[in-house]
């Protein structure tokens, strides 16, 4: 969601089939998880956020508003799910003071979107090839996508994750799912790859294993357009949506796209007061008010909340709707980038959640 101008990481190489296949070094070789195994409750996920550089002149403004609602969201989270931040050597020491050297992990990522250059579907987890729209367009945007993401692809290698990679175009903020074969995605993956809803629906199956497509039409044209600021499945087969009050030709070609997409899923609106007096980058526009940008567990909501009024309405709606946890985390603090929390996060679980925190645990030996 943010461009970052540092030219440091390895730009990528080489192209993946169509079909997702294992990623290879640079889009590193992962293999069958063999780290040893950390016990996590039943059904837990592990949660991965990303700090900024330190000194990273593009956050500098906003540094402190980060650190502060990656805490609050930490601290949320508490013994929920686990989380594990990634920070470079600069930040380490101020994480590992106020949430312990058991939650933060030395490897420094380009950026701090994590959901967008990450792997998509943690039941089935893909890279997607990461979009210049990412990085904020432009000329050199698409080779910074690539290094971002390598970044990542390094250290999901090293840990012997076990993920898959296609060099469909796609920010991760842009597939939405429920764990069940359900997933929304918007019209610009048809437009970023030149393909057809039918040839979309297909590749999408083949690559992440879903049954069911819904392409819609972004809120706001050009940019991201990601799905998950218009819509989240708070529960199998149940969807909430915002609300367009202004727009209600948006409203119902909205739904009638989804009604086709996702037979059986039921979609409830939220309440959805917008506010985009706070950008702090134009290219990005805001989140803030988007209660549908939440992080969705197997069995927990992580809600967020931006102190207005509407907060309450929110968290009744979607508890009315959904038999899972529903966590509220304060992200006002971040909101004005075009993210929050669901943006900010990365999630896995099973075997390579397991592997990740053991490589964590042996880096932590090690140093």
């Amino acid at each position: 969601m943010s461009i970052k101008r540092q030219a440091t990481a390895k730009k990528q190489s080489g192209n993946c089939a169509t079909a997702a296949k294992p990623v290879q070094r640079g889009w590193a070789v992962l293999a069958l998880c063999l780290g040893a195994l950390i016990t996590q409750p039943a059904r837990a996920e592990l949660i991965v956020l990303a700090a900024p550089i330190t000194g990273d002149f593009y956050y500098a403004e906003v540094a402190a508003e980060i650190f502060d609602f990656h805490v609050a969201f930490a601290k949320a989270i508490g013994s929920r799910d686990q989380v594990l931040i990634l920070t470079d050597a600069g930040a380490y020491d101020r994480y590992a003071a106020v949430l312990g050297k058991d939650k933060v992990l030395a490897v420094p990522m380009a950026d701090i979107w994590v959901r967008d250059f990450g792997p998509s579907n943690a039941v089935r987890p893909t890279y997607f090839r990461y979009t210049a729209a990412g990085q904020g367009g432009g000329v050199t945007a698409q080779d910074d996508a690539d290094a971002v993401q390598i970044g990542l692809a390094e250290l999901t290698d090293d840990a012997d994750l076990e993920i898959s990679a296609t060099h469909l175009l796609n920010d991760g903020g842009n597939f939405v799912d429920d764990y069940a074969g359900n997933a929304v995605v918007s019209t610009k993956f048809l437009a970023d790859n030149k393909l057809t809803r039918d040839e979309a629906r297909e590749l999408l199956r083949r690559t992440t294993g879903v049954k069911n497509v819904a392409f819609i039409t972004a809120d706001e044209q050009g940019g991201l357009e990601h799905a998950d600021g218009v819509v989240s499945f708070v529960d199998t087969n149940t969807l909430v949506i915002n609300s367009y009050p202004q727009d209600p030709a948006y409203a119902r070609q909205l739904r009638l796209d989804l009604e086709q997409g996702l037979p059986g899923v039921a979609i409830h609106e939220i309440v959805t007061p917008y506010d985009g007096s706070r950008i702090y980058d134009e290219r990005f526009g805001s989140a803030c008010g988007l209660y549908t940008n939440a992080l969705v567990t197997p069995e927990r909501i992580y809600f967020p909340q931006f102190g207005i009024p509407e907060d309450a309405l929110a968290l009744a709606q979607v508890r009315a709707v959904t038999t899972r946890e529903v966590v509220p985390v304060v992200s006002s603090q971040v909101c004005q980038m075009g993210g929050g929390v669901r943006c900010m996060s990365w999630q896995l679980h099973g075997a390579n959640a397991e592997a990740l925190l053991a490589y964590a645990a042996q880096d932590r030996r090690r140093h």
